[in-house]
């Protein structure tokens, strides 16, 4: 059972699962304070709030007396995160990566057409049969043994 749970761990897609997910954390800290120091306030400001948050707050009163808050402020502020995050993995992760696939085609392709204009090991053995063919006087190179 352990040596299972070893080769499991030590799969490269297990590590390359927990670096992603440190680096996510990471930047989800830096997107949280972009948006919530600099766009909620400057989005809230518009709306005469102290931050989006604060903003589009709909007061309904409660069945038990009070009131409670509908807040659609937060959830702009939320959808606006969601789009600065998508937004950076688009053009900092998506784009470079798929830049980097068309590369790798581009080359394959050159390659493979270099290897399929080459000559083969029997095309080359029959050229080679025909010159010495000429140079010995044979008739320009009859069918033999190599074509099959």
């Amino acid at each position: 059972m352990l040596k299972g749970f070893k080769e499991f761990i030590s799969r490269g897609n297990v590590i390359d699962l927990a670096v992603a997910v440190v680096i996510g954390a990471a930047f989800t800290a830096v997107v949280n304070a972009v948006v919530n120091e600099v766009l909620n306030p400057a989005i809230g400001a518009l709306f005469n709030a102290k931050s989006l948050d604060d903003s589009l707050t709909v007061v309904i009163p409660a069945l038990t007396g009070g009131e409670a808050n509908l807040r659609f402020g937060a959830i702009i502020g939320a959808l606006i995160q969601f789009l600065i995050v998508a937004a950076f993995v688009y053009f900092a992760v998506i784009v470079p990566i798929n830049h980097l696939k068309k590369a790798s085609f581009r080359k394959r392709d050159e390659s493979d057409a270099e290897k399929e204009s080459a000559p083969t090991e029997l095309e080359l053995l029959g050229q080679i049969r025909d010159l010495l063919a000429v140079q010995s006087g044979e008739s320009g190179g009859g069918k033999h043994q190599l074509d099959s």
